[in-house]
């Protein structure tokens, strides 16, 4: 038997008996937070309508949180995942997009491409793979074509139907998780262009802490600059952690809250939203 394999034998039964929990940091962000009926309180179930995708971005969740190959601690309070930008979208590719139950012709249909490649039990070790268009993301194309294909006998029309691939004109996005120890985590990520000439592409891991403050009396939680490219991560239930970037150009800061004046042309709460 593999020492591989010997090793997470040993994490899995640490995580039954109780000794370690392994299993205290993993993939638990969903894939789709917004448009479904945990964050619905529209007075008439109208789950799709009441957050779109398009809101998502400047609201902040109430009952979890989603992101592109998210990892989280198991209450969902802290979040890691990753936002792209390939320079010609109007906004990040911070979550996955996909049609409506009332857009789509056969319900609901994310309409991206990602692969889960690889995970151990104990989440000591995940791998995805996530393919960006290194054009425009085609978000109306897929709205309209969508609808113009109503009914159950009508094929769907996917992202690769778009030519948005053509040429192999995108980068494979692979990302990686591996656990030294249940508290330290490692995120490596890994970009190919597939494309026949030079492409740019803006890499922006996230960390963030979901919104529990403005919804019931609780400390807000914290993350500080400490210099060199390191974070403090300050929670009153999950404790005290460090956050290292290797490497990064720079570190941008924003609080966790909705943004009223975009979404509903109220005043703006103090911060950066």
């Amino acid at each position: 038997m593999s020492q591989a394999i010997d090793a997470e034998k040993q994490r899995i039964e640490q995580s039954r008996t109780g000794a370690k929990d392994w299993r205290r940091w993993g993939p638990y962000l969903s894939e789709r937070q917004w448009g479904t009926v945990r964050e619905d309180y529209s007075p008439y179930g109208t789950a799709w309508d009441y957050l779109t995708h398009d809101q998502a971005r400047s609201r902040a969740y109430r009952w979890g949180e989603d992101g592109i190959a998210g990892f989280s601690d198991n209450r969902q309070l802290l979040c890691l995942s990753l936002a792209l930008w390939n320079g010609c979208d109007p906004i990040l590719k911070e979550r996955l997009f996909g049609l409506t139950n009332q857009e789509g012709n056969h319900g609901e249909d994310v309409k991206e491409l990602y692969y889960y490649l690889d995970a151990s039990p104990s989440y000591a070790y995940a791998r995805m793979l996530y393919k960006l268009p290194q054009a425009a993301y085609p978000y109306q194309l897929l709205i309209e074509e969508n609808a113009r294909r109503r009914g159950t006998a009508a094929m769907e029309f996917e992202l690769i139907d778009t030519g948005v691939f053509d040429e192999d004109r995108y980068f494979d996005v692979e990302i990686e998780y591996a656990k030294a120890d249940i508290d330290d985590l490692l995120m490596r990520i890994t970009i190919h262009n597939r494309g026949p000439e030079q492409a740019s592409i803006h890499v922006l891991p996230q960390v963030w802490f979901r919104n529990t403050w403005s919804w019931a009396p609780s400390s807000k939680p914290s993350l500080r600059d400490q210099g060199g490219g390191l974070l403090l991560a300050q929670h009153e239930a999950l404790g005290t952690y460090s956050i290292a970037f290797e490497a990064a150009d720079r570190l941008l800061f924003c609080d966790n809250e909705t943004n009223f004046r975009r979404l509903f042309g109220a005043s703006s709460a103090a911060g950066y939203c």
